[in-house]
């Protein structure tokens, strides 16, 4: 029982902290610019897809991950530059309507580009089990929960050494008082979509070799990531990775313990829990008129 107990934790735990980087692409944009972008998931697609096409032609791992994490912030920036920031002035509806025509837009283009057809990534090292305490654990796993860490504390670094991520912080906080003060509040949208796309290609590529990757994935990656924004606190950082890790272990114990019938009806029953019982999230995000 402990060892299976076990299992249903480092999965949980694996796929949490994909929702975490997809919660956290969530969070960056909407303190930015107070828009919440349902294109999120698309550049997870973006990432693990790109990939693939890399590897495919001859590129090295190291390369073909630099090369989709550059092809999705490109991706993300040209949604900021194109569609969002020319109706940034428009009501809360419109935006939202506006990233989920990008969003079906980009999974339509994604079937022009590669196909319908599922495609595997290979693992970064090695696929072969490891045993710990009774519970099997891919290396893949170790990977994405080693990598998110990782994210993390450069993320933490960004926002509070660099004049970049103080401007960002600035903006969230007070958009006015920031274009007063001097801050380039374009550039500091436009960076916020390119920072938010790198991240959901990061976890697009560190998720392919263990669920595959399709031009269709990042719908539900998306929904997921979503529902692990709300439930730590939109717009909220730390929110944004406890919601993620919170969600994907739900949904691995709920799977296992219960019926794996019911693993997409968490995510969608914790946002209306969420939203009925604590609006703002577990760790309380600051409150906005535009949502």
């Amino acid at each position: 029982m402990s060892g299976e107990w076990l299992q249903f934790l480092a999965g949980g735990l694996t796929i949490g902290a994909i929702y975490a980087l997809v919660a956290l692409g969530f969070s960056i944009i909407y303190n930015a610019s107070h828009v919440i972008n349902f294109a999120q998931g698309e550049f997870v697609m973006i990432g693990g897809m790109s990939a693939v096409s890399f590897i495919g032609t001859g590129l090295p791992m190291p390369l073909a991950i630099v090369g989709a994490v550059v092809a999705a912030g490109a991706v993300g920036l040209l949604l900021e530059w194109l569609a969002v920031g020319r109706a940034r002035k428009a009501d809360v509806v419109t935006l939202i309507i506006i990233t989920i025509g990008a969003s079906i837009f980009l999974r339509g283009l994604a079937q022009l580009i590669w196909d319908k057809s599922i495609h595997a990534l290979p693992a970064l090292s090695g696929d072969h089990p490891i045993a710990l305490f009774g519970a099997t654990v891919l290396p893949q796993s170790l990977w994405v929960l080693g990598v998110t860490v990782v994210v993390v504390i450069i993320l933490s670094w960004f926002f509070n050494r660099t004049l970049l991520g103080k401007a960002m912080l600035a903006t969230s906080y007070n958009r006015l008082a920031a274009q007063l003060v001097g801050i380039e509040v374009r550039q500091v949208l436009l960076a916020s979509f390119g920072l938010a796309a790198a991240l959901g290609a990061i976890a697009g590529v560190l998720i392919a070799p263990i669920t595959f990757t399709s031009y269709d994935i990042g719908i539900m990656l998306g929904l997921k990531g979503f529902a692990a924004a709300i439930l730590g606190g939109l717009g909220s950082f730390p929110g944004a990775i406890l919601g993620g890790l919170l969600l994907g272990l739900l949904e691995n114990l709920g799977a296992g313990y219960v019926s794996s019938a019911y693993k997409d009806v968490i995510a969608f029953a914790l946002i209306l829990a969420v939203l009925f019982i604590r609006p703002d999230g577990i760790l309380g995000a600051r409150k906005s008129d535009r949502v």
